[in-house]
């Protein structure tokens, strides 16, 4: 049951997932009636965007490991072994996407009015480097906090939490602040822009390099750990 596990908690989250953003807005501008500009309603979707992400956390731990993001699956998949690697991106990313492409599906079924999803308002390679970008340094963080933090479930989630939200609101104006292909596929999917030049390019080419650069990065500059460094750590998880 081990991977057939994953594999369904990989596509229940994902599906999950892009139903978040969608609630949260309804929540605020809907049924708390913020308006779209007030500085107040903004500050309270960054709230419910915070604790959502901690609600999810906790889901992935529940699962025994089940994702919702494509470039996490594939910074583990990249430092988990060859077997690992070719199940990530054979069997994980594709389920991710079949999950968002769902979720995207039933949203607009049951709220026909609403939005399209992230658009890119920059150029191609602006936007791709924007959304490269970001995901470098949200992919740096959480390999930072693995290894710095790893028994601490809330102050991992915190840091985290904060990160991609900070991330998000920089590259919200340009991109979207995705740093998910999963979830703008499913959006794309939708429109039936899902094979564009534009979408490969922003969404998919530039995080994906962004991840592997990561990783080989922190491999680089921070040393594996050893053994003996190894089994503490797992011991306080």
């Amino acid at each position: 049951m081990g991977r057939i596990g994953i594999v369904v908690s990989d596509l229940v989250l994902s599906f999950m997932w892009t139903w978040t953003g969608v609630l949260i807005n309804i929540l605020v501008h809907g049924v708390l009636g913020f308006s779209r500009k007030d500085t107040t309603g903004e500050i309270v979707r960054y709230l419910f965007s915070i604790i959502s992400m901690f609600v999810f956390a906790f889901l992935q731990k529940l699962s025994n490991g089940g994702l919702y993001n494509p470039l996490t699956a594939l910074a583990a998949g990249v430092t988990g072994g060859f077997s690992t690697f070719v199940f990530t991106v054979l069997v994980r990313i594709p389920v991710e996407v079949i999950g968002s492409i769902l979720g995207v599906k039933h949203i607009i079924h049951v709220f026909p009015e609403i939005g399209k999803g992230p658009k890119l308002n920059v150029a191609i390679h602006h936007g791709a480097l924007t959304e490269g970008i970001l995901t470098f340094f949200i992919v740096m963080l959480s390999l930072g906090l693995a290894r710095k933090i790893p028994g601490s479930f809330f102050m991992k989630t915190w840091i985290g939490s904060l990160a991609k939200l900070t991330l998000h609101v920089l590259g919200a104006d340009l991109t979207g602040g995705c740093m998910n292909p999963a979830s703008v596929m499913g959006w794309a999917y939708a429109r039936g822009e899902h094979i564009t030049k534009e979408h490969l390019l922003v969404y998919w080419l530039g995080p994906i390099k962004a991840t592997l650069l990561a990783v080989w990065f922190f491999n680089v500059v921070f040393k594996p750990l050893t053994e003996e460094q190894v089994k503490p750590k797992a011991k306080t998880e």
